[in-house]
């Protein structure tokens, strides 16, 4: 069976049992402290997990005009797969310890490389645990290393920003940013405090649950439908901050049986580096 969105923790446990080549990675990350989520992997985490880093692995070279997390080429994070083992055969299970936003990157990025069997640890590393599952602070054997991952036809799509300023209007825009950042109130991080005009905001938080896992797929259907009235899957863009936790609507989106909306990569830090791009408030 492959597992393509979420995964829970009795699941991976049963997985890891069996004969089925899977490859855990721990994306756990801290915008403000950008070395805490590998301290952390160092100090407790999944037997036999690896650790990919947003900045290093998960990202591409910052240009200063292409947001704070580009995306990495398709050749480099090859290679990053392939560093790791990983074949068009491996099931890959994600995990952070901050909701899912980073392992949401990660499950992105495999499945923008044309693989499949990648899914998200539901409820992450406390899920884990809470399931009965050991966590050590060994590292793990090296990984038999494999050739980069063969380029195949990526199974999600993006849109560049001069694309979006043109589709404006006629594509449904999630902003999965906190609601303050949103509506302009605070701008800890980019150039300029607002959103894309005729955004909409979904913070990625509310795809979860009081018990930090995203909520029953019949439940996030509902509210994503909602959200996009009449506007289908094909005609959504997902954007953020810096195309990360825009992963986790996209994400919730698939699980609700909603696949097929796009992702904006470089998001409001690069919209914003820009001072032609028109900004939004309120």
């Amino acid at each position: 069976m492959i597992h393509d969105t979420l995964i829970d923790a009795p699941t991976l446990r049963a997985l890891r049992d069996s004969d089925t080549p899977t490859v855990v990675v721990d994306c756990g990350f801290d915008l403000v402290d950008t070395e805490a989520g590998e301290r952390a992997w160092r100090a407790a985490h999944l037997p036999g997990s690896a650790y990919l880093h947003l900045d290093r692995d998960l990202s591409g070279a910052k240009t200063g005009r292409n947001g704070r997390h580009p995306l990495p080429t398709r050749e480099d994070f090859a290679r990053t797969l392939g560093r790791l083992g990983i074949t068009p055969e491996t099931q890959v299970v994600a995990l952070d310890r901050q909701g899912g936003p980073y392992a949401a990157r990660a499950w992105w990025l495999l499945q923008w490389m044309g693989h499949r069997a990648a899914a998200v640890l539901d409820g992450g590393l406390d899920a884990w645990v809470a399931a009965g599952g050991e966590l050590t602070a060994e590292a793990a054997p090296a990984a038999r290393v494999a050739a980069p991952y063969p380029a195949r036809e990526p199974r999600v799509a993006t849109v560049d920003a001069d694309t979006l300023q043109r589709e404006l209007g006629r594509v449904k825009l999630i902003d999965a940013r906190a609601g303050e950042r949103f509506r302009g109130e605070v701008e800890p991080l980019d150039a300029a405090a607002g959103h894309i005009p005729g955004a909409l905001n979904r913070f990625f938080k509310d795809n979860l649950g009081a018990d930090g896992r995203f909520k029953p797929a019949a439940v996030l259907r509902a509210e994503f439908d909602a959200l996009l009235g009449r506007v289908g899957p094909e005609a959504t863009v997902h954007q953020c901050g810096s195309g990360v936790t825009a992963c986790h609507n996209l994400l919730a989106m698939q699980a609700a049986g909603l696949a097929g909306s796009r992702l904006y990569p470089g998001s409001w830090s690069e919209w914003s580096s820009d001072p032609a791009r028109p900004v939004a408030r309120g």
